[in-house]
């Protein structure tokens, strides 16, 4: 497997910026996804890599070469798309050996491979079928076996399991993520999902207007985003985001609540905040319910979650309307309109500056 490299790489159409310049390095045998919204450019830098897309400018290495402008079959790559591209007259045999028999290899090499592909996707049963009558899980089987038959130097995946059930793409993520542990394989994965990129990505790209958000491991983007973008993309629901006014140490929040803030956090909130204002951000979980905690609201609405309660409350006497999200044991009942008090636990508490919108650092 080979390292990825991507220097100051862009794409233009006339002065529209589909990617603005981005820099990334994407490790041997590492699990990268991009991820964001639809239109956030992270299609296109899967198809730039691949070749499928030309570059407006920059570099792209694969290993030691430069393949900026090599075509896509000379790159070593193979790519996995969202609906599977599959041959439909042939047989599902014939869909995963015709990579190599379009290269000429010799017949020993086609079946030795063949066979190790189809046993490690457990897929014997359907090499004689076309694809016509495969489940759609079963397709994407197929597609990856023809990927992986090349023993490629990267793969490339685009929303491979964008069209399947969601119980099948449970499983399809498990499968995928165990096919790259077990071929060591660097793999660049895109989907909107964040739960496929929180569960299978070694470090995930988010991506927003055409710019690289933050480049981190799921648990840095999820408990350290970068900026407000990070914050409410990440997490379901996004991380909580409050405006207050800073003061002696203070963030005063609507409904007359009052944060003191930690002190490993008051010598960097004075130094880089811009004005008084901040934003106090912090995950539904890091809301600690308590009869004498400082920060005191109304229930507004309350979800179960199987696991446990998410309450959405509102702070009291708040007039933005803004909604708190707080998870909960699941025994409890709670009743619309009681009033709950609840503390912050300051490991996870973390600020954001208004104007720049960016995360500030301790």
């Amino acid at each position: 497997m080979a390292t990825i490299e991507l220097r100051q790489v862009e794409k233009r159409f006339g002065e529209m910026y589909a990617v603005k310049p981005v820099d990334l390095t994407i490790q041997s045998g590492e699990f990268v996804v991009l991820l964001g919204p639809s239109g956030c450019g992270k299609t296109t830098t899967l198809r730039m890599i691949s070749g499928l897309e030309a570059v407006t400018d920059g570099k792209i290495l694969i290993g030691d070469r430069d393949v900026t402008w090599r075509h896509p079959s000379d790159r070593d790559i193979a790519f996995v798309f969202q609906l599977y591209a599959l041959y439909p007259h042939m047989s599902v045999e014939k869909n995963i050996t015709f990579p190599l028999e379009a290269q000429k290899e010799p017949p020993d090499v086609i079946r030795r491979r063949l066979a190790y592909v189809v046993e490690l996707l457990q897929i014997q049963h359907l090499l004689r079928q076309k694809p016509g009558g495969l489940s759609g899980g079963d397709k994407q089987r197929v597609a990856l076996a023809r990927a992986l038959v090349r023993k490629p130097s990267a793969f490339l995946m685009d929303e491979p399991l964008g069209a399947l059930d969601a119980d099948f793409r449970e499983t399809m993520r498990a499968e995928i993520k165990k096919l790259h542990i077990a071929e060591n394989a660097t793999t660049v994965y895109v989907t909107h999902d964040q739960i496929e990129a929180m569960a299978m990505g070694d470090r995930i790209v988010v991506m927003s207007a055409a710019v690289v958000q933050q480049v981190g491991t799921p648990a840095e983007v999820y408990y350290d985003p970068a900026n407000l973008f990070v914050a409410r993309f990440i997490g379901s629901p996004g991380m909580n985001l409050i405006t207050g006014k800073l003061a002696d140490g203070v963030v005063h929040l609507p409904g007359g609540n009052q944060y003191r803030v930690p002190e490993r956090w008051r010598r960097p909130l004075t130094t880089h905040l811009t004005t008084d204002t901040v934003i106090l951000g912090f995950r539904p979980e890091a809301a600690l319910i308590h009869p004498d905690g400082p920060l005191k609201s109304e229930v507004y609405a309350s979800d179960l979650h199987g696991a446990f309660n998410m309450l959405h409350l509102t702070l009291d006497e708040g007039a933005d309307g803004s909604i708190v999200h707080a998870r909960a044991e699941r025994g409890g009942r709670v009743q619309i309109g009681a009033h709950l008090s609840f503390d912050l636990d300051a490991e996870m508490v973390r600020f954001f500056d208004p104007q720049t919108e960016q995360a500030i650092k301790y």
